[in-house]
């Protein structure tokens, strides 16, 4: 298998990398202190093309993969966490859309997507109901030709900016089976009884939106159905193989980000009368954060390659997302360790990374839910 980039895909990255350079790095500071960010921003990046990279073109994409757009997340978060992560999740749901969306809802929904002029969600975690999602609550009852939901979801993407979500919705309640009692609606926001209501004092990526959301009596039409009814479980399982994967990007532009502060500054930093960097301990820690790096930027390519050879696979993308994040964790505490007292101070940006770098091991999956997916893939375990 040749992860040689394509002349194109080069191209990709260069671009992504002066648009993060040029456009969110010079802000990035002043947006995690505020907790926003300007609209325009992604305005500007669908205008380069790097929203909704992986739509087809008809759906005014470009027409690439997943490849391409975990190339473009690497570049964001390598260059400003905060501000790549409102970007990556501007796109969030998206892939189920693409997955099981009707023809109508991809030619409606994702257009204004690409374009900067939307932005998607996706509900999926509940208070009772975090990893466990099979015991999801949130209730939509069919009433003739609508479905009414009642329920709340928690820590969700976009919540009070987003124009539609996606929300997962116990449909068959009576089931007896786990996996069939779950659907996939799509909701848009301005429907009454929609409420959103923005989470404050995140760690980090302070910037993107995350909010709790309550559903009292939305309806929606029965064609706001996305793909099988009674079977959201196994869609959500599908998306995740795709998502999960993305997020082991995330993860490598973060450490990528981290390594290249802690190797300017070890070189910049003198002790004892030379820099840090000629000193061998530091020269270890570099060697093994290169290391890691290059592990999980393999791993996570791989995964992202089979996925667009149409055959996405449960434990590769687990592996991605666990493993690249655990980097991520171990890359951006040495990078701080090596900036020393200046590290835990705001004015270096590798404090902002070292609270962003947490959530990479949280959201889609715990790193325990990506251990158990891995270990029963290998077990071969239901």
């Amino acid at each position: 298998m040749d992860f040689e980039l394509s002349n194109r895909q080069k191209q990709i990255r260069m671009a992504a990398r002066e648009f993060a350079e040029g456009e969110l790095l010079p802000i990035g500071k002043e947006c995690e202190e505020k907790g926003d960010y300007p609209r325009e921003i992604i305005k500007k990046a669908a205008q380069l093309g790097f929203i909704g990279v992986f739509f087809k073109k008809e759906y005014g994409g470009l027409g690439l993969g997943s490849l391409e757009h975990a190339i473009i997340l690497e570049e964001f978060w390598r260059a400003e966490p905060g501000l790549a992560q409102v970007l990556s999740q501007t796109v969030f749901g998206t892939d189920m859309l693409l997955l099981y969306g009707s023809e109508e809802q991809k030619k409606k929904y994702l257009p204004p997507i690409a374009k900067g002029a939307w932005v998607s969600g996706f509900a999926i975690t509940e208070p009772e109901a975090g990893s466990d999602t099979a015991s999801a609550s949130t209730l939509a009852e069919k009433v003739g030709e609508e479905y009414v939901i009642n329920g709340s979801k928690v820590m969700i993407s976009n919540g009070t900016v987003a124009h539609f979500i996606l929300v997962y919705c116990l449909t068959h309640p009576e089931e007896n089976s786990k996996t069939k009692r779950h659907s996939i609606l799509l909701v848009e926001t301005d429907r009454p009884g929609y409420k959103a209501d923005r989470i404050h004092g995140k760690m980090g990526i302070r910037a993107a939106d995350t909010a709790n959301i309550f559903f009292n009596n939305v309806r929606v039409p029965k064609e706001n159905l996305v793909g099988t009814e009674g079977n959201g479980f196994l869609q959500l399982m599908k998306f995740l193989d795709h998502s999960r994967a993305i997020i082991g990007a995330q993860a490598v532009g973060l450490s990528q980000g981290a390594f290249e502060q802690a190797v300017q500054y070890t070189k910049r930093r003198k002790q004892f009368g030379r820099t840090i960097a000629s000193f061998q301990a530091t020269q270890f820690k570099i060697a093994e954060m290169a290391t890691l790096i290059e592990t999980a930027r393999t791993l996570t390519y791989k995964a992202c390659w089979a996925i667009d050879r149409g055959h996405p696979d449960t434990q590769l993308s687990a592996m991605a997302k666990w493993w690249s994040a655990q980097v991520a964790i171990r890359v951006v505490d040495e990078a701080l360790q090596l900036h020393g007292g200046y590290g835990y101070l705001d004015d270096y940006p590798i404090e902002r990374y070292y609270r962003a770098a947490k959530i990479l091991e949280i959201y889609e999956g715990t790193k325990e839910i990506q251990k158990l997916a891995i270990g029963r893939r290998v077990l071969g375990t239901p």
